[in-house]
């Protein structure tokens, strides 16, 4: 009875990242996003263990969920807060290296992430915006290169994962050095490989597959290299780029699944 059982479950789990891949390429992400408030319960119940913890919950889990529009990657998507590597990444960082959780702080937040919004909502340090110009949980419904803010208006920018969405990111990363106050900070995470120099788009790509293969999903128009963050300078950007994986244990990385060597773009202005 024991072995049926555990194959039952160990079929179910291989048939997850297919299951997750398809969801991804055919589901708006609006309604994805509507979705996942009624799913995320259920999966935290059943999926709960303490092999994974999630830094941003403070649960852990026996497993982590796949997630990938193009090549899915396994045991990656905490079923609690929906965090993905970068995020939980970028928690931690913010946490343990800046003074965001204590700090009187005016705050944008591009295309606020789930695993984040309500927790950032509820801190009292924070004067918290968020903006987008289609998610629905976004405050201000505006379009990244064209921001209805005021020169020089926040300290902090939380900006993960959506230049490589925006055809003129040039713009759009002039838009975001606008608003940032001088001394503020803005943290600038994209998908980028370490082996590229030069970023890489092609316009004429327009076949959503086709893009999902060469872009890794099916609406980015770019795959970023190493001379982002020359880009982000060439702006006004004075930038660091962090690899706040150095300075946690290999056994840490694993048990908050963290990705090994990701570089995060902080922004100065």
């Amino acid at each position: 009875m024991k072995k049926r059982s555990l194959g039952k479950k160990n079929s179910f789990y291989s048939y997850l990242p297919t299951l997750f891949k398809k969801i991804l390429n055919t589901i708006p992400r609006p309604l994805l996003i509507k979705l996942s408030l009624i799913g995320r319960p259920i999966l935290a119940f059943f999926l709960k263990g303490n092999k994974y913890t999630d830094p941003i919950g403070g649960n852990s889990y026996r497993k982590f969920l796949p997630y990938g529009y193009e090549i899915v990657r396994e045991n990656v998507l905490s079923p609690g807060t929906l965090s993905l590597e970068r995020h939980r990444l970028f928690w931690l960082y913010l946490q343990n290296k800046t003074g965001f959780f204590t700090e009187n702080l005016k705050v944008l937040h591009f295309a606020p992430e789930q695993a984040f919004y309500k927790k950032f909502r509820k801190m009292k340090n924070l004067d918290y915006t968020t903006t987008d110009l289609n998610s629905p949980i976004a405050d201000v419904k505006a379009d990244i290169c064209d921001l209805p803010f005021k020169n020089n208006e926040f300290d902090f920018i939380i900006c993960n994962h959506v230049l490589e969405h925006i055809p003129n990111d040039t713009k759009a990363m002039q838009e975001i050095y606008r608003v940032l106050a001088p001394g503020g900070t803005a943290i600038l995470q994209v998908p980028y490989k370490a082996n590229l120099e030069k970023t890489f788009e092609d316009n004429s790509i327009t076949d959503p597959k086709e893009r999902a293969k060469i872009f890794g999903q099916y609406d980015h128009v770019r795959v970023y290299g190493m001379d982002y963050f020359s880009k982000l300078e060439d702006v006004g950007f004075k930038v660091e780029a962090v690899d706040y994986t150095n300075t946690i244990s290999s056994s840490e990385i694993e048990k908050y699944r963290l990705p090994l060597g990701e570089l995060i773009p902080v922004c100065k202005k």
